[in-house]
Order: structure tokens, then C-alpha cells, then sequence
């Protein structure tokens, strides 16, 4: 970078975070430094601690970032389902797709040194919420029989087990072809 680039552009923020989202492409979080990420976004060594403060505070953002990706992906799945168990597997595979297509991203989210469990930022705690509820919806139109505190124990048991399967499968225990079949074999059939 030369002497001569610039400090201030447009949203310098959100173009610090785009840089390390695409860092995360190929790099762990672990391996991400700030220097790196305005050297990708073209600016001074010094520019994310304006904005970010360190290296934890770009990490929770760009984890509330890909939080919110993970979460449309699963609501872009769950609209194109029509029928209960389709809505259920479709967010699971959207979940699972994610995971594989974003790695390292998908693990900053649950990083516990990057997002506190129990203790996450105001950004994070809105995403969690809308996903809790994305899932707790599809489980009640599954099960309508069930009570609230069954659809939560089944909705924790899925969530448990599909990202499970990404984790596997991300870290190349689990072939991605035997991702939809275990997803399939997780819902009984009506």
C-alpha cells in the first residue's frame, strides 16, 4: 500500500468488514490480522482501530455480519418450502450449504472467544433471536401436536444435531453427499 492511499471512503466500517469477510474466505479468524485487513481494503495499518478498537472488536463485528448471512440463507430456505417437513430439512440444508460454502466465517460465529455464550452483542443477540424463532416455527408446524417446551427440546435436538453435521462436515469428516440423507433421516415421515 502506498503512502498516498486513503484514510476516509464511503462507509470505511463496513468496507474493513467486507475486507475481512473476504479474508475469511481463505483464512482461519485465527490467522486474521488487522494490518491484513486494510491492507484488503486499501487503507492505512492504523485505519480498523479507529473503528473497531482491536482485532476482537472487527471479530464480533464480522461474526454479527455472518450471523445475519446464516440467518437470511436459512429464511430464503424456509420461504421456498411449502410443506412442513420440506421447511424443517430446507433450513437445515441451508444451514449445512452455509456452513460449507463459509467455513471460517461459520466458525468465528461460534467461536466462545468471539461470542460469549450466553453474553452476546446487541447485533448477535437480535440474529440468535430471529433464528431461534425461525426454527421454533418450523418444529410447530411439523409437530402442532407437541407443547411449547416439546417444540423447544425438539428444535435444541435438531439444531444440535445439524450443526453437528456442518462442523463434520466443514472439517472434512462427512462427505457433503451424505449430508442431505443424514438430514433426511433425522425428521420422520408422516
Amino acid at each position: 500500500m502506498s503512502r498516498s492511499a486513503p484514510y476516509h471512503h464511503g462507509n470505511l466500517a463496513e468496507t474493513l468488514e467486507r475486507a475481512a469477510l473476504a479474508l475469511l474466505e481463505t483464512h482461519t479468524a485465527a490467522a486474521l490480522s488487522l494490518r491484513e485487513v486494510a491492507r484488503q481494503a486499501g487503507v492505512s495499518h492504523n485505519a480498523p482501530y479507529h473503528h473497531f478498537g482491536d482485532r476482537q472488536g472487527l471479530l464480533k463485528r464480522v461474526a454479527e455480519r455472518a450471523m445475519a448471512e446464516l440467518l437470511a440463507a436459512q429464511q430464503r430456505a424456509a420461504e421456498a418450502a411449502q410443506l412442513p417437513r420440506e421447511r424443517l430439512l430446507a433450513v437445515g440444508a441451508a444451514y449445512v450449504e452455509h456452513a460449507l460454502a463459509h467455513p471460517n466465517a461459520f466458525a468465528v460465529i461460534f467461536d466462545p472467544d468471539v461470542c460469549e455464550p450466553g453474553h452476546p452483542t446487541e447485533a448477535m443477540a437480535v440474529s440468535i433471536r430471529a433464528n431461534e424463532d425461525l426454527l421454533t416455527d418450523a418444529v410447530a408446524a411439523f409437530r402442532p401436536e407437541s407443547s411449547a417446551e416439546q417444540t423447544s427440546l425438539f428444535g435444541a435436538a435438531l439444531w444440535g444435531a445439524v450443526h453437528g453435521l456442518a462442523t463434520l462436515a466443514t472439517a472434512g469428516h462427512l462427505p457433503r453427499e451424505a449430508l442431505r440423507p443424514a438430514l433426511d433421516a433425522l425428521l420422520p415421515r408422516d
